[in-house]
Order: structure tokens, then C-alpha cells, then sequence
């Protein structure tokens, strides 16, 4: 994301500040915004779902790890005045704010599009820079720092729990090959690397280094760690009839969500040592869909980086939001 001194009248450059929330009407139809009604927002980013909520009379306490976007999120949202109040911190300090507080929570996982379009920051290897690929640049250790020290079996845990990267220790292999011979640890370097050690593209869709770098993204700012802590927080942050949403962008962050939402969902426990089954006692939400929702084919045409995207919503057990 280009950014310019000034302050808020950049915002009103569109072709700098254009951000496109992914899924905005799914969202404002699973959290029901309306006066009175506060809402998380575990990603604010830009504000995009932020200002859907404020526009409707909610209230939004928003989280994120990115300072340079809070920045524009709270130029974006003055005009909403103490309606909107972000502070700098992961999602996974819901269980903060206390209990019964919320009557929505929104959780828009993965890497931002002004992440991924700021050419210093390390996400893509479109643009050579270093590896840095932290949320937060000023907490834990670059991409670059962790690839110097770690093992290759480090390596290849995390590409393989983290990217389903079936090339795993080919790829780490060649990772400590490289970085003995004294290889640059930037995006492209360590891109050309895993292109080579998995044989070149060969027409592929994708880029070979797209699951290692999301492997590594995911394992230096512990995305994993985050959601399992956001959503185990969730039912007690919510008010009975609130509402869970979250947004998934790839299997892995699926697959969490969706096993814990059924888990928790779950009205019954059976087992074959049983002879009858009975009531789930850790049961605290319902789903609202069965089946995760999906955007539009005109969304995915004008914004092709949400094709990937999935909404998960529950609703907290004990009454209407």
C-alpha cells in the first residue's frame, strides 16, 4: 500500500486507498448491525467491514497487528467518533474484553491486499525486498531471521503443517543450501529457490513458492496459535444470540473453523460404549449455515482475491441478538 504524509485527505484518493472488504453484504447480513449493538472486529485492516457496522448504528471494538493500517482505519472512521475504538493487538486476546460483551465477532483471516501490495513488507514475491512478512514489524522475528536459524526439520514441519506442501523437504533442503552458500534472503531469492528445487512451474496455476510462503507468513506471526485462541474465547466474549463470523481464505484456517464451530454446535455426544447418547455439556453455539458461504461469481470478477474465501457463522446459544 502507497502511502503519502498528509493525513486524512488522502483517503479521498481512491486509486491509493481502494479497498474492497471481502464478502461486506454476507457480513452485514450474519452480524444484523443495528443501533445499540457491539461489535469485534479481530482484523480491522483498512475498515471496509468496520465502517458497514458503524454505517448501520454499531458500535465496533477493532484489533490489529498492522500499526500502518490502523492508521488509515481510524482517519477512515472519524467521523464515527467514540463508535469506533481500535487498539494494536492480535485476535487472539478476545477473552480480554471480559464476558457477554459482544453481540457480533468477525474474524477476516490471512494477509491483507495493502500487506501484499506493499512492496517492503516481504509478503509477495512480486517485488524483491526482505523476508519479513510480520504483522507487526516491530514483534517477534522476520521471516528472514527465523529461515537463518531454523533446522531443516523445522523447515519442513512447518511446510507441511502450515502449507500442505507435499515437496516439504525437497524445498527445506534447498533452503539450507542456499543460505550456507550465503544466498540474499529476500522474496524473489528465496522464491527462485523453491521454483528450483521443485523443477520450475511447468504450467502450473500457481507459483511453486505460494505454500511455502504462506507456510512460513503463518508460522512467524502464528496465525494458527491466534485462531485457536479467538475462537476458543468466542462463546464467553458473545452475548447469548450473538453472532461468530469468520472469514477463511485457505484450507487449513477452514478446516479449523469448521471442526470448531460443528464441535461446539454438536447437540448430542454418542459413542458406541454408550447405549443411548446424550447431551453435549461443551455445547454453545448453533450454526447459522450449514455450508459455508461463498462470494459472488461479480464479486470474485471485481476482486479476485476473495475467490478463495469462505464465511463461517454461528450463533451463540441463550437467546435472540
Amino acid at each position: 500500500m502507497k502511502r503519502d504524509k498528509g493525513g486524512e485527505e488522502n483517503l479521498e484518493r481512491s486509486d491509493e486507498w481502494l479497498h474492497r472488504p471481502v464478502m461486506l453484504g454476507e457480513v452485514v447480513d450474519a452480524l444484523r448491525p443495528a443501533p445499540g449493538r457491539v461489535y469485534f472486529d479481530g482484523t480491522v485492516g483498512l475498515g471496509g467491514h468496520s465502517e458497514a457496522l458503524l454505517e448501520r448504528g454499531g458500535r465496533v471494538m477493532g484489533r490489529d497487528r498492522d500499526a500502518s493500517a490502523l492508521e488509515t482505519a481510524r482517519a477512515r472512521l472519524a467521523r464515527f467518533g467514540d463508535a469506533f475504538c481500535a487498539e494494536r493487538g492480535d485476535f487472539g486476546g478476545l477473552g480480554e474484553y471480559g464476558e457477554g460483551i459482544f453481540d457480533g465477532v468477525l474474524l477476516d483471516l490471512g494477509v491483507g491486499s495493502h500487506q501484499l501490495d506493499d512492496a517492503t513488507r516481504g509478503f509477495s514475491f512480486r517485488f524483491d525486498a526482505p523476508l519479513d512478512m510480520r504483522f507487526d514489524p516491530s514483534a517477534g522475528e522476520s521471516a528472514a531471521e527465523w529461515l537463518r536459524g531454523a533446522t531443516e526439520e523445522a523447515i519442513v514441519r512447518v511446510l507441511r503443517e502450515y502449507g500442505e506442501e507435499p515437496r516439504a523437504k525437497r524445498i527445506a533442503r534447498a533452503i539450507v543450501s542456499w543460505r550456507r552458500k550465503g544466498g540474499a534472503l529476500t522474496t524473489v531469492g528465496l522464491a527462485s529457490v523453491v521454483e528450483a528445487a521443485c523443477g520450475g512451474r511447468h504450467g502450473a496455476r500457481i507459483h511453486p513458492a505460494t505454500r511455502t510462503f504462506q507456510a512460513i507468513r503463518i508460522s512467524v506471526n502464528d496465525e494458527m496459535g491466534a485462531l485457536r485462541r479467538a475462537l476458543g474465547a468466542s462463546a464467553r466474549a458473545l452475548k447469548p444470540g450473538g453472532r461468530l463470523a469468520v472469514i477463511t481464505f485457505h484450507s487449513l484456517e477452514d478446516r479449523a473453523v469448521k471442526g470448531f464451530m460443528r464441535e461446539a454446535s454438536r447437540e448430542f455426544e454418542d459413542t458406541p460404549e454408550w447405549p443411548n447418547s446424550v447431551p453435549n455439556p461443551g455445547r454453545t453455539f448453533v450454526m447459522v449455515n450449514r455450508k459455508a458461504l461463498v462470494p459472488s461469481p461479480e464479486e470474485c470478477e471485481a476482486n479476485p482475491r476473495a475467490r478463495s474465501a469462505k464465511l463461517r457463522v454461528a450463533e451463540r446459544l441463550g437467546g435472540a441478538a
